[in-house]
């Protein structure tokens, strides 16, 4: 009575379940999207498809089939299935986990798979727990990550797993998979006879962002909308409504942070003040933290203006300074004007060049000396000992540069800062050349 019981309740919950869940892939043909994981002849499907797979990482946004592939490897194995998340679980849990893993083992020679959620969230003690199942085979681990594995990921675990990575699912992927949920009368929506036009499926698989569970979720909202209302067409009123707004997919603390911030530096580097303040915004709305932001605008005022406008780190500094006294969200403005600012000036790498020429002049070269007319003279007894002897003091000059000597004995004095050609540096490089004339230095 009691499984019959347990038979209905299953049966049950799987027909109030989400559409989500209801329409998750029951075998490797079924899944949508990840061409390159599922090609028939790929490593991922050979090992999906074995009767012995191997542990895995699984890396890539939500709603991508992080789950549904673990679930069919375990399924495919013929072994027992057993999830946790690392938000909730703990190291305890694993103990448990791996003591029915072992008796599973022992007693109906089955294996299991564990599919750890999130895995990224567990510290290193509670990753490390995992290290004996896995490394004597006692469990298979599937663990999924939304996140950099090679940032959150420990080394020796990481070791003992073959990571696979997976892409968001594109617009007509997601198109193809609403259509089907509209059309299954079993686990989807078939029995509503509902139709969506093509316009309006493009719409709700544009703005999920490649996420197919928030896609089949949107459209059961959706849907029961267009029920209430009496209506057999889903709209795009109704899919406005059932998404209400846009959610931003962007992680301030995973690996979209290293990516984003890359490509909003990328874009004012190469002056693009559009694609820079799309980046910038995505950030602010994704919860970045702005004094980051602020930081980054700094070292590039110097890295990539430089002295092609020379007021580019003032700008960016008083844009942090501003974002100090005015906080969120005013300090968008500043941001903003620090961003277009940089992306418009012109550019120059010329710091960055000439502290890497310094620096391989530096490692390179012999122990420097101070020659004796550049040493400090400034204290008592330094004339006794020639400091000082010697220096010509350039504002002596009529043209304000003394010819003498100002690299230490034994280093070849090259010219280290080569101006470029864009903004303020055309002037400078005029000057500098008067400079080296006086100077006698050649080869800039």
């Amino acid at each position: 009575m009691t499984d019959l019981f347990e038979a209905r309740a299953e049966a049950f919950a799987a027909q109030t379940a989400p559409l989500a869940t209801r329409m998750r892939p029951r075998t490797l043909d079924e899944v949508a999207g990840q061409t390159h994981l599922l090609a028939s002849d790929s490593a991922f499907r050979h090992i999906a498809a074995s009767s012995n797979p191997i542990s895995l990482l699984l890396w890539g946004p939500p709603g991508t089939g992080k789950t549904t592939l673990a679930s069919i490897v375990a399924k495919n194995a013929e072994a027992a299935f057993e999830t946790l998340s690392a938000t909730s679980a703990g190291v305890k849990d694993i103990r448990g986990v791996l003591a029915g893993a072992k008796q599973r083992l022992a007693t109906e020679e089955r294996r299991t798979v564990l599919f750890l959620d999130e895995i990224h969230r567990f510290a290193k003690n509670q990753q490390d727990a995992l290290l004996p199942g896995v490394e004597d085979g006692t469990l298979i681990l599937i663990g999924a990550t939304t996140e950099n594995p090679y940032f959150e990921v420990n080394s020796p675990l990481m070791s003992r797993m073959t990571l696979f990575r997976l892409e968001s699912l594109t617009p007509d992927e997601i198109h193809a998979l609403l259509n089907r949920a509209l059309d299954d009368p079993e686990r989807g929506l078939g029995a509503m006879g509902l139709t969506i036009d093509s316009d309006v499926a493009t719409e709700l698989a544009t703005r999920t962002g490649g996420d197919a569970r928030q896609s089949l979720n949107s459209l059961e909202v959706a849907a029961r909308m267009a029920e209430a209302a009496g209506r057999q067409e889903i709209t795009f009123d109704d899919v406005s409504e059932a998404l209400q707004r846009r959610l931003v997919r962007y992680d301030k603390t995973g690996d979209s942070h290293y990516d984003v911030i890359s490509a909003f530096i990328k874009s004012i580097r190469g002056s693009d003040p559009d694609a820079a303040m799309y980046w910038l915004m995505l950030m602010l709305e994704g919860g970045e933290d702005p004094e980051f932001i602020a930081r980054r605008l700094i070292i590039l005022a110097s890295e990539d203006v430089g002295l092609a406008d020379s007021e580019g780190i003032s700008v960016a500094v008083s844009a942090a300074e501003a974002l100090a006294y005015v906080g969120l969200p005013e300090a968008r403005y500043h941001l903003a004007h620090a961003t277009l600012f940089l992306a418009t000036a012109a550019k120059s790498n010329s710091v960055g060049r000439a502290m890497r020429a310094a620096q391989e002049l530096v490692e390179g070269g012999p122990t420097p000396s101070v020659p004796p007319h550049l040493r400090s003279s400034s204290y008592s007894g330094a004339s006794d000992l020639g400091h000082g002897e010697g220096y010509v003091y350039p504002h002596d000059d009529p043209l304000g540069v003394a010819k003498q000597q100002y690299f230490p004995d034994g280093v070849d004095p090259r010219p280290i800062f080569r101006p470029g050609h864009h903004g303020h540096e055309k002037d400078i490089a005029d000057r500098l050349s008067k400079i080296d004339e006086i100077l006698g230095r050649r080869g800039r």
